[in-house]
């Protein structure tokens, strides 16, 4: 299944997606068989195929199933169960994902197998970029990376991010010397797990060796964001080590100290005094390619909810492309774009039919195309005017093969792992073939309405958040008559942001506000929202303090009168519980009359 291959050899890695995605059918039976036929005897598969395999008893008789329908079987093995409830491989880790479960992150199993399935994956993202760029080999990439915080289950077992997995194993740590990917930054300062010290020396040694580097990202555009805004406040002191050759006292980690001040080497007073006129202009438009001239691309992942920073990556970037190189999951790596250098909404990913076996559930539209832009104002989210018919009566899945150009579908899984046919919650179109591979633009994730980070907030949680809040208020007599929200990220970090209209029971005046009580609703939202929240908001400073706008009595009327405007149905229209549009935007900012935020951090541990 994993073909073996030099990763320096571009022209063996290429002549490998190129048989791979010539018989994606061949790969798709053998990988479904493979699965199949090892963990027949597992708990879980022994339940509906009884040790037998077809590929029509596994369809017929192994649900499509979400969540919640496995996590009693992940709990189980968290608690000290045998793996082969699910797995005839050991499970040797478990993946928290950004999605959650009754507020926790969920869990994902993983096998020592599994790392070089990944470390097969990544090294097929060069190769591709090789075809477009050339002298990669020449330079280095400035990636940052980061490592998050991990738990130990009561089985022993440590649950923790996917990317902080893979780097945190001997795949990562013990590669060999790939010289079309070597990194400005040390592993010790990848593996830090103070963030801050992580990132400060992780721009340190970028900036030092900034001659040398040709291309610069972070795994999500948030992440390469919030670096540019931890550089605009500790350019001057980075400026200081630089010149006199000698790292900050407050950075402590051992591993990170050593190995940075071998970087550093000796005083470099000229190099030192060009960063700090770069940095010290008023603008830091194009920053990127001031501060590191040889720059040929800007690697993050710009789809789905990343979109939102496109705009803000070009103003700083300062003319090289944005590239999203890759799709993948907590659950499983999926697919490759091969056209790198396309625009970031026309971004595709052709799914590797050797990572798993993958099924996909038709969605349709709710309304004809001309719709789309009116349901920015009527719906969850700018995407969301599609509906899964597998929410309403049952519907076959759709093979790799089969799905139809221009179709929606949902994806749904089997991997090496431990799960089985499951539903990841992302939802596709099909934009194109490569060979006989599939291409799909992500369309969004499944009733996600909120998200700036890692964190994904749904209309149910956000419900729930604020419910508990406006209770602070409504014990004064005042009543919460609508509400709805967007994500701002005109700021870095970006933070979420709550309109409410408020009025006095009996009266539609607007009434005098508390600002400490107001405060108090922010904190309570932020309290009552999932760990992955909470976690990019205390531990990763990802996310800025939550704040609620009130708005003056009418404002949502005025909403619903744009939206109608729109072409929305009078008959059907619901309030949006996110806003996407800049218009409606500003129709709700123009009539706020108060605004608070969060004072505190919420409460946040590893659990």
């Amino acid at each position: 299944m994993l073909p073996n291959y030099d990763p320096n050899d571009n022209e063996a890695a290429m002549k490998i997606l190129e048989e791979l995605t010539e018989n994606v059918y061949q790969i798709q039976q053998l990988v479904l068989e493979e699965i199949t036929t090892r963990n027949a005897n597992t708990e879980y598969l022994n339940r509906f195929l009884n040790g037998q395999f077809d590929k029509e008893l596994f369809k017929k008789k192994v649900p499509v199933v979400t969540y919640e329908d496995i996590k009693p079987y992940i709990e189980r093995i968290a608690n000290g169960d045998s793996s082969n409830i699910i797995s005839a491989e050991t499970i040797t880790e478990l993946l928290t994902s950004s999605g959650t479960s009754g507020g926790q992150p969920k869990m994902m199993p993983s096998t020592a197998e599994d790392l070089h399935r990944k470390t097969f994956f990544y090294n097929l993202l060069v190769p591709v970029m090789n075809q477009y760029i050339d002298g990669l080999d020449e330079g280095k990439g400035m990636y940052l990376l980061f490592v998050k915080p991990e738990i130990k289950t009561p089985s022993g077992l440590m649950a923790r991010p996917v990317l902080t997995s893979y780097y945190k194993s001997s795949n990562f740590k013990n590669r060999p010397l790939n010289r079309f990917n070597v990194y400005t930054s040390p592993d010790e300062t990848i593996l830090c797990s103070d963030s801050k010290q992580s990132m400060y020396c992780q721009l340190l040694c970028g900036l030092v060796q900034r001659e040398g580097v040709l291309r610069v990202g972070a795994v999500f555009a948030s992440a390469f964001l919030r670096a540019i805004k931890f550089l605009e406040d500790y350019w001057k002191e980075l400026c200081s080590n630089i010149r006199m050759g000698h790292v900050s006292d407050w950075i402590t980690d051992p591993s990170c100290r050593k190995v940075v001040s071998l970087i550093l080497c000796e005083p470099n007073p000229e190099l030192a005094d060009l960063i700090e006129h770069v940095c010290s202009s008023k603008s830091w438009e194009g920053i990127i390619k001031k501060l590191w001239p040889r720059t040929k691309y800007i690697e993050v992942i710009v789809t789905g909810s990343m979109a939102q920073y496109i705009s803000t990556l070009e103003f700083y970037s300062g003319g090289p492309p944005l590239v999203s190189t890759m799709y993948a999951s907590s659950e499983c790596y999926f697919g490759i774009n091969f056209k790198p250098l396309s625009k970031p909404s026309d971004v595709s990913y052709t799914l590797v039919p050797n990572m798993a076996y993958f099924e996909f559930l038709p969605v349709k539209k709710n309304n004809s195309d001309t719709t789309q832009e009116i349901q920015h104002c009527n719906s969850i989210c700018k995407e969301n005017f599609m509906k899964e018919e597998n929410e309403e009566e049952v519907v076959e899945t759709v093979d790799l093969v089969d799905v139809k150009l221009g179709q929606y579908y949902e994806l749904v899984v089997t991997t090496f792992t431990g799960l089985y046919r499951y539903r990841v919650g992302d939802i596709l179109m099909v934009t194109g073939f490569h060979n006989n591979a599939p291409q799909f633009r992500f369309v969004h994730r499944r009733n996600v309405v909120l998200s700036i980070d890692t964190d994904k907030t749904n209309e149910e949680d956000l419900l729930k958040a604020v419910t508990k809040a406006k209770l602070l208020v409504e014990w004064l007599g005042f009543l919460l008559v609508e509400y709805t929200s967007y994500a701002d990220t005109s700021c870095i970090p970006g933070h979420y942001v709550l309109f409410w209209e408020l009025t006095k029971k009996g009266s539609n005046d607007l009434p005098e506000l508390d600002p400490k009580i107001m405060e108090e609703c922010c904190s309570k939202v932020e309290e009552s929202l999932d760990s992955v929240y909470r976690r990019c908001r205390r531990k990763d400073n990802s996310i800025g303090p939550l704040e609620i706008r009130v708005v003056k009595h009418g404002t949502f009327d005025a909403l619903m009168d744009f939206c109608v405007s729109q072409g929305s149905s009078l008959n059907q229209y619901k309030t949006p519980r996110c806003i996407k549009s800049e218009e409606a935007i500003n129709i709700l900012n123009s009539r706020v009359v108060e605004r608070f935020f969060s004072q505190n951090a919420p409460s946040w541990e590893p659990v």
